[in-house]
């Protein structure tokens, strides 16, 4: 990939808790073309919300402690700016979509005074001018009868509504790169469908990258030119979209795409991945998806294996799928 937007390398993130040391993410690398939709799945507590809030340095620190690596956004590693810096970025440059907008927004202030002040940040709008941009953006998220919603506050509003709030917030900016984390989870199916539909149309019209996280692989398939899997603080597999649904090569990337039920299937027919996420207290020394594999490469139980290109555009971390065991 030639010049990147977004360039991850090596990132190691760990936290300091009562009862010792863990790790969060682990030497985790990628890059996010201009333009580009990044899928970024895995269960919950894999690091993919960890990975999301530091590419913003939004991870308190402490207890967050980030090891090594570096996060270089258009060739300045985000880790080395001062804070000052890192505030004129944020929010312009790189926004954000949380997955609950009922604990991103202030319950104290009314929707447009709170898309103001935001404008008004990063840009040198008189408080008249910076209304009307709010007005625009509530009308290009889908929200009718607007004029009346900038007046409301949050809990006057349903989940959707304010998750069209949080995205006009985050778009009205115009910035070069979008996280949306997990940013339809809590609303029904077909606010979910409304949701990503404005976010690929502000995609499209911005040119704007995107990196969306989530773990429901429906979302992926229908939005993503590329996936990253990770799984216990690790990505184990990296393919474009077509790749990954038609010929995944990780075991857990296999397992994630046998529990999607289909129409078909009678409830007691749904597949799911034996055995527990390891602790991060507790990672075994091989493969950390080892005890829940049924491959049998006895290197999977004492060395780490190290993620690889087995095809173009195509890596995975696996003994078994590595060129180097055929």
């Amino acid at each position: 990939m030639n010049n990147p937007l977004l360039s991850i390398k090596d990132l190691t993130i760990g936290f300091d808790t009562d009862d010792g040391p863990i790790t969060a993410v682990d030497g985790i690398s990628f890059d996010i073309a201009e333009g580009e939709i990044l899928g970024l799945v895995g269960e919950s507590g894999c690091g993919k919300s960890v990975t999301a809030m530091s590419i913003l340095r939004l991870l308190p620190q402490p207890p967050a402690v980030i090891r090594k690596g570096t996060i270089e956004f258009q060739n300045r590693n985000l880790l080395d700016i001062s804070i000052n810096d890192m505030r004129k970025i944020r929010g312009n440059d790189i926004s954000i979509v949380f997955q609950e907008p009922m604990t991103s927004l202030s319950p104290l202030h009314r929707i447009g005074d709170q898309l103001i002040e935001g404008i008004r940040l990063h840009k040198d709008l008189s408080k008249a001018d910076a209304h009307d941009l709010a007005l625009s953006w509530l009308k290009k998220a889908g929200i009718a009868d607007y004029e009346s919603k900038m007046m409301a506050y949050p809990h006057e509003l349903s989940g959707g509504l304010r998750q069209r709030v949080m995205i006009a917030m985050a778009l009205m900016t115009e910035p070069k790169l979008l996280i949306a984390d997990e940013p339809t989870t809590a609303l029904d199916v077909t606010i979910q469908a409304q949701i990503l539909d404005i976010i690929l149309q502000m995609q499209t019209d911005l040119n704007m990258s995107v990196l969306l996280i989530t773990h429901d692989l429906a979302v992926v398939a229908e939005t993503c030119s590329r996936v990253i899997v990770m799984y216990a603080g690790k990505i184990v597999e990296i393919a474009d979209v077509e790749e990954i649904f038609k010929n995944p090569k990780h075991p857990y990337t296999q397992g994630l795409l046998k529990s999607v039920p289909s129409h078909t299937q009678r409830q007691d027919e749904l597949f799911s991945i034996p055995g527990q996420v390891p602790s991060p207290f507790e990672y075994p020394k091989g493969c950390r998806f080892c005890d829940r594999c049924d491959i049998d490469v006895k290197k999977c139980i004492t060395e780490e294996p190290r993620l690889e290109q087995i095809s173009e555009g195509h890596w995975v971390s696996c003994w078994e799928r590595s060129t180097r065991n055929g």
